[in-house]
Parts: structure tokens; C-alpha cells; sequence
């Protein structure tokens, strides 16, 4: 294998759009060399590289107890019994906590609120119009377990190791029940319901999005029809970082050290879990080691810590083991698609219908990834015509929640197979009919309603093939083969909806002392925010990307916001921040005035200045905020040169993508490997073209690992993970990788000032297709049309020999 980093950014030139096609909403622009468009290095990786961050196990406090969770080691299990007198009477053990302890202190489910609300969205509705049963999560199990780790007691004593041999004093009576792990094994006749509260095990039905007569009628009049009936593999996203939690109860508040997509988000949860008002809770979080939607939403083992806190009257604190990580963590995907697509003669897509059916698990945290996938199905072609049922259904599984581009890898790798598949059968050539139905006129509506703002689909599938030398491949084919190898390339296309929580605010200070604070309610998990966020002040005030402190991840310094999920952080962390840029700038030309005794009106701002037009005369924004403090200033300009913006923006953005995939496989041992990778993406403006890349190199690596190797495996009898540490997870690592040629496309996105569409999930969102499209093109010659994936080695040399036997 070659030793192949991919942190290595392989940059376009020239770029594909011109930056200067953007509008502002902030036009005040100051050429910063640190500004928009710039390839800033990160800042904040000489200290994470010397060990300088700190990650929620870093947080530690006087008097702290050590809690440990004791989890069910069944699937599924009605609790008959519980002994505990024991476990609490050993020394060192400050408490035993169980279901019934939990009851009687009047804890609540964590409230997820998993069905979608977002107004430019599709709704999700049952199709008999009955409410969505959303099956409660309590922290600890009540009378029954539902999934094998599921918590069922925690003991708090002052070490770790005192609390693990306490928990081995609990004594449970479990009386077992049939498991179920996949979703059509959940749904068939006779399967008991996981919940007694839901007749069965679906707990989403719909009756489709789309025009089912208008398909029905493209599918009679249609040359040809091709149909997949595939599973996309759960994965899970491995954080480097695994969770942990904190907790402190000083009589009135509780202070929650935990990371995640959003402190503030699980200060919300918390305080529906405890039964107080959010101003009652405090969560605070630095670094997060990874997220990539895992940890969007709030784990039991938060509340736990807190409740514990105001038990014992003392610190609490938990950190989670990383085969506890795999147990318990939320997982991804895992969607069954039964799909069609109709084709006319030409190759033209007159239609698409089908089911998709969500496994998500045993408790309703999320149907994100079944409701924002069924909409986006259509991808970037122009289909007249679409129909598609949405289920979502239990299982004794861990729960399924957004994963990086919730739901929507799944349906571009759908789509893009079934293109491929009508290639291969009906002999279209792959690049030319994808070009064909590209979307070409925006904006767009697609057949489900989702309306597409803009984007110039074809020119990124263009430079896409170009750039993978897609004319060459027949030659180094050719030069496989004759190493008696197989060689296979894949393209995909794809198209996201980014949308998150849409309220966000922006505070910033400006400092005599030549400092500028920016607090927002977004928190990073490794986006690069304390670069990006400071290059856009350098854009907006002309100050030095190392004169801007970020502060986040804080719910007292920034209360309101959304953290960083669906692309959300720099698109809406960037409008609201320029808003208060301007009220900066607008309060500080009226200080300035005063200072150079002009009129507000001869004033103007460039590159942190303020000067009189036509003159010399001009003074600096950090002594325009000294200024400010003084004694003589009128009172509605005395005080901080601070400004606060916040605002609502649930509007849209598309980012949207192509890529190619090249293999080589060897058929004596199955062997796929990763030979050439280009992407090309649209972020609609890249702030950092460095991090973009980044991010989208990153992602790929995710999309690949689950193309090819990723699997959360579960025994179908006993429900049990069989796929619980990395010694049976397999990750992709860096010598199993390419250098990748990625390349970024600035097509503004209309439906944000900024023109952002937002860039850290396209990586990963047409992974998954190109590299299936490619291993079966490499196997082509054996009869394959479709392979599920993970596409192992053993699955792949079975299609091998499968076809050499007939």
C-alpha cells in the first residue's frame, strides 16, 4: 500500500468561478491579506499539536467523585428485579442510581424533538394522519431494556475503580426477550413491538412526497426501467475524542462541562430532563475531538452527571471508554432503499419512485436523515416526475442520527447507482446520460418541491471528468490488466440542503487594547472556526486574524445559537456577525467624528481606519474604542464599541458536487484498492480554500471507510454489537488512501447575502457512489450490476468466483 497523508490539499488554478461574480451583504471590504478567499493557516493547531487543548476529559474539579455506567447486556429484556444494597454499602461508593431512584427524583425523557420542523423542508406525516410516535429516552431503562448497552444504573464513588467493582455488586434479573436489528426482519407479521405505546415497530409511514399519478404515467410510458433494492451499512463516526461529561450543583445552578455539536442545545435538553429552567443550567465545552453529527444530539450519561451532582453534593464526573463508544454512541445510515428509475429513449429520466425505510434504532432521536434524504432523491437531474414513501422504523439497535450530510449520502449513492445500472444494461455512456438530465435553468423546484437557488451542475461535472483524466482511463485500464489487475471508475454527482437550527447572534467587542472579541453560539469540532471567523473581522474591520478571540462553547457568554450541524456555522455565524461588523463600524464613525471634528457624514472606514475624505486625518478603531469609554463621550456612544446582532435565517443553501473514483482490484484476493480520487466541490464562497479542502478531503476519507470497510455489525439472533472496538471496526487509515485531487467551485448561493452554501459534508455526500460505481465497473466483465456495500474483499471476491462458477 502507499503511504498517503490526505492532508495534503491539491489546489485548482485557476479557480472555476470568478469571486468577484459575489454580493455582499458587507461591502466594505479592506483587501485584507488575512481576509476572504485567503489560505490562512489554522491557528488554533500549535497548541492542539502541543497538547494545549482541552477536551471535556480535561476539565477537572476539587472534591470531583467518579461515576461509572452499568449497562444492559441484553438487546432486549424486561427488567424483573433489581439488588443495589450491596454496590452502595461498599466503601468508597457515594451512590447508586437506578430507574426507580430516577422516577422518584421526577427526571424526564431527553427531548429530542426528532421530527423535522424546518419551514423550508418537507414535512414528515403519517400517511393515515395520526401523530408521530416518538418512542422516549430516558436516561436510565424503566422495566425494560431495548438495546444491548442500554444504561440501567450508575454508581458514583470517589475513584473509577471503586465504582467498576461496585457496579459488579448489582445484582439484575433479567428475563430476555427476541431481538430484532434490521428493519425488515422489525416489520414483518407476528414481530412484537419494541414499545407497548405503538401498535408496531414503524413509527413513520408516509404516504409520499411527489406526484404519485404523474409517476405511475411516466413509468407506463417508459422505454426502459431499472431498479435497485439496496441497504446503505449503519456506520458510526469514531470521534477521536471519546465523550465525557462534568457536573456541578452549587444549590441553584448546575454547570455541565460537556462537548458536542451544541452546549447550548443540550442545555435546552438538560433542562427538560431536570425539570428547570435553562437560566438555571450552565454548559460549557472548548475543544471537541470530532462530531461529524454524533454528537449533535444529547446522550443520557449529561443528565446523569448533573442529577448526580445534586445528589451527593459534590462534582461528578464521567468519561466513556472507547468500546462503551461504539455501544452506546448514535450511530448513522442504515437505510433500506427499494427504488426505480424510468428512462425514454434517449436516456432522458422521466421518472422515479420507490420506499425508503430508516432503521433508527430503539428511541426516536432523529428522523433528520429519512426526511431531508427523501426530499433531496432526486439529486441534481431534472425528473418530471417522482414519488417516494418514507418509513421509519424500530429496532434493538442504538439509536441512528444525522451523520455527516444526514441522510443524504444514502440517496446520491442510490440514484447514481441506478444511473449506472441503466448504462451497463441499456448501453448509455455514464458520463454523457448524467449530462443529459443534468438540471440546467435555476432556480429549480424539483418534483418533491424543494426549490434549488442556483448552480452550475454540468460545469462541475465537467471539470470533475477532466481532472480524473477520464479519457485516459482506458489506457491505464489497459496497463492493469496487464499486471493482471482490475481496474474500475465510478462517477457520482450530488446535491445537499443545508438548513440547521436558524436562529444565531453575533456579539462583538472591540478593545482599547487591541483585542476583538467575537462571541457565537456555534462550537467547533474541528472546522477551523477560530481562523475563519477571525479572517472574516480581518475582511470587515481590517484587523490581524491574531488580534480575534473566539468565544464560544460557553452558554453564559453566548446563549443563543444553533452550534455547528446541516452547514450551519459559517453561513449563519457569518451574516450575523456582519450586521454587527456594520453597527461597529456605523458607532464608530460617529466617535470618530467627534475625535476629528468632522461631520459623521466626511467620515469613512478602510483597513481598521477611520479617516475624513479627501484628507489625512484618521484615527484607529482600537483608539476609536478608547475613545469610547471616556467621560465626555454622549451617552449613546459611551460605553464598550460593542455591537450585537441576532437574527433568524432559516433560508437554504444548496452545496452540490461531483466526483470520480478510480480502483484496482485484485481478483485472486478481492482486494479493492484506492488508486485516484477527484472531487470537485460548490461551497458557493470558500472563506479558507485550505480548510475547505480540508474538510472535503476529510470527508472522503469518511465516505470511503464506509464504501469499503465501515460497518456497525450486529448478531441478528441475540442483538448483540459484534462490531465494538477497531480491532472489528475497521477504519480507513492514511496508507490506505490516495493523495486526492479535490478542487473548489464559487457559484454564490442567492439565498444568503453571503453567498455561502457551506462545505464540510460534500466529501463524504458523493463518496459513497463513486466508489461503488467503481468497483462494479471493475467487475463488469463478471456480470456485476450491484454490490451492497461495505464492498470487502470477500463480498467482491465472491462476485468474482460467483460468476466464474456460472
Amino acid at each position: 500500500m502507499r503511504s498517503a497523508p490526505i492532508a495534503m490539499p491539491h489546489w485548482p488554478s485557476p479557480p472555476l468561478h470568478d469571486e468577484k461574480s459575489m454580493s455582499f451583504l458587507h461591502t466594505r471590504t479592506q483587501d485584507a491579506a488575512q481576509g476572504f478567499g485567503k489560505s490562512v493557516l489554522r491557528r488554533e493547531d500549535p497548541r492542539l499539536l502541543r497538547g494545549e487543548g482541552t477536551f471535556s476529559d480535561d476539565f477537572n474539579l476539587p472534591r470531583q467523585a467518579h461515576a461509572i455506567v452499568l449497562r444492559s447486556p441484553h438487546a432486549h429484556a424486561w427488567i424483573r428485579g433489581m439488588t443495589v444494597d450491596e454496590a452502595r454499602r461498599s466503601p468508597g461508593v457515594l451512590a447508586v442510581l437506578t430507574g426507580a431512584d430516577m422516577q422518584a427524583d421526577g427526571l424526564q425523557p431527553i427531548p429530542h424533538r426528532p421530527v423535522p420542523a424546518h419551514p423550508h423542508e418537507i414535512p414528515l406525516k403519517n400517511r393515515d394522519g395520526s401523530t408521530i410516535f416518538v418512542a422516549p429516552h430516558w436516561p436510565l431503562a424503566i422495566g425494560k431494556v431495548r438495546t444491548a448497552g442500554e444504561a440501567v444504573a450508575m454508581v458514583v464513588a470517589e475513584t473509577i475503580q471503586t465504582a467498576k467493582d461496585a457496579a459488579e455488586k448489582i445484582v439484575i434479573d433479567y428475563e430476555p426477550l427476541p431481538a430484532t436489528t434490521e428493519s425488515r426482519e422489525a416489520t414483518k407479521a407476528g414481530v412484537a413491538p419494541l414499545w407497548d405505546q405503538a401498535p408496531s415497530n414503524i413509527c413513520v409511514e408516509t404516504g409520499g412526497i411527489g406526484d404519485l399519478a404523474k409517476t405511475s404515467a411516466a413509468f407506463a410510458a417508459a422505454k426502459h426501467i431499472v431498479a435497485v433494492d439496496t441497504w446503505v451499512n449503519r456506520a458510526t463516526g469514531v470521534p477521536l475524542e471519546p465523550r465525557a461529561a462534568l457536573a456541578v450543583f452549587d444549590g441553584t445552578t448546575y454547570t455541565v462541562y460537556a462537548g458536542g455539536g451544541s452546549n447550548i442545545r443540550i442545555r435546552t435538553d438538560l433542562s427538560g430532563v431536570l425539570g428547570v429552567p435553562e437560566t438555571a443550567i450552565r454548559v460549557i465545552a472548548k475543544d471537541v475531538g470530532g462530531n461529524y453529527g454524533t454528537r449533535n444530539n444529547t446522550y443520557p450519561e449529561f443528565a446523569l452527571v448533573a442529577w448526580a451532582a445534586k445528589r451527593i453534593k459534590r462534582p461528578v464526573k464521567w468519561v466513556c471508554e472507547r468500546s462503551e463508544s461504539f455501544l452506546t454512541e448514535y450511530h448513522g445510515r442504515d437505510l433500506v432503499s427499494t427504488v426505480e428509475l424510468a428512462l425514454d429513449e434517449s436516456g432522458r429520466f422521466i421518472g422515479f419512485r420507490g420506499t425508503n425505510t430508516s432503521n433508527v434504532g430503539a428511541f426516536g432521536v432523529s428522523f433528520v436523515p429519512l426526511a431531508k434524504g427523501s426530499e433531496m432523491s432526486s439529486s441534481v437531474y431534472n425528473i418530471a416526475a417522482a414519488h417516494l414513501v418514507s418509513r421509519a422504523v424500530h429496532t434493538n439497535t442504538s439509536p441512528t442520527t444525522p451523520y455527516r450530510s444526514a441522510g443524504r449520502p444514502e440517496v446520491m449513492y442510490v440514484i447514481e447507482r441506478l444511473i449506472d445500472m441503466a448504462a451497463q444494461r441499456h448501453g448509455f455512456d455514464r458520463v454523457a446520460i448524467r449530462r443529459l438530465n443534468l438540471v440546467t435553468a435555476m432556480p429549480y423546484r424539483n418534483p418533491y418541491g424543494m426549490l434549488y437557488d442556483s448552480g452550475d451542475y454540468a460545469s462541475v461535472q465537467a471539470k470533475a471528468v477532466e481532472l480524473s483524466d477520464w479519457s485516459g482511463f482506458d489506457a491505464r485500464r489497459a496497463e492493469a490488466r496487464s499486471r493482471g489487475m482490475l481496474r474500475g471508475i465510478g462517477l457520482a454527482n450530488y446535491i445537499e440542503v443545508a438548513t440547521g437550527f436558524p436562529r444565531e447572534r453575533a456579539t462583538i467587542t472591540v478593545h482599547a487594547d487591541q483585542r476583538v472579541d467575537v462571541a457565537l453560539g456555534t462550537l467547533s469540532a474541528g472546522q477551523g472556526h477560530e481562523t475563519s471567523f477571525a479572517q472574516m473581522m480581518a475582511e470587515w474591520l481590517g484587523v490581524e486574524v491574531n488580534q480575534v478571540n473566539l468565544i464560544t462553547g460557553d452558554t453564559d457568554a453566548a446563549p443563543i445559537g444553533g452550534g455547528s450541524h446541516s452547514g450551519r456555522s459559517m453561513r449563519m455565524g457569518g451574516i450575523v456577525m456582519a450586521v454587527a461588523a456594520d453597527q461597529i463600524v456605523e458607532k464608530g464613525k460617529r466617535i470618530a467624528a467627534r475625535l476629528l471634528e468632522a461631520a459623521e457624514g466626511d467620515i469613512e472606514f478602510a483597513r481598521r481606519r477611520f479617516s475624513v475624505k479627501g484628507t489625512d486625518r484618521g484615527v484607529d478603531l482600537f483608539e476609536v474604542a478608547r475613545a469610547a469609554t471616556r467621560s465626555d463621550m454622549p451617552d449613546d456612544l459611551r460605553g464598550p464599541l460593542a455591537a450585537v446582532h441576532e437574527e433568524n435565517l432559516p433560508q437554504p443553501s444548496f452545496p452540490h458536487g461531483s466526483h470520480v473514483c478510480e480502483v484496482e482490484i485484485d481478483p485472486e484476493t478481492g482486494v479493492v484498492d484506492l488508486v485516484r480520487y477527484t472531487a470537485v466541490d460548490d461551497v458557493g464562497r470558500a472563506i479558507n480554500p485550505m480548510i475547505v479542502h480540508g474538510q472535503t478531503q476529510g470527508g472522503i476519507a469518511q465516505g470511503v471507510g464506509q464504501a469499503l470497510w465501515e460497518r456497525c455489525h450486529y448478531d441478528a439472533a441475540t442483538g448483540q454489537l459484534l462490531a465494538g472496538s477497531f480491532f472489528d471496526y475497521t477504519m480507513p487509515r492514511a496508507d490506505m488512501l490516495p493523495f486526492f485531487t479535490t478542487a473548489v467551485s464559487e457559484v454564490p448561493s442567492t439565498t444568503n447575502a453571503l453567498g455561502l452554501r457551506g462545505g464540510g459534508e460534500g466529501g463524504t455526500t458523493g463518496a459513497l457512489g463513486a466508489v461503488v460505481n467503481s468497483v462494479v465497473d471493475a467487475l463488469a466483465e463478471f456480470g456485476v450490476e450491484h454490490m451492497d456495500m461495505p464492498v470487502t474483499p470477500e463480498r467482491v471476491w465472491q462476485a468474482i468466483r460467483g460468476r466464474a462458477k456460472a
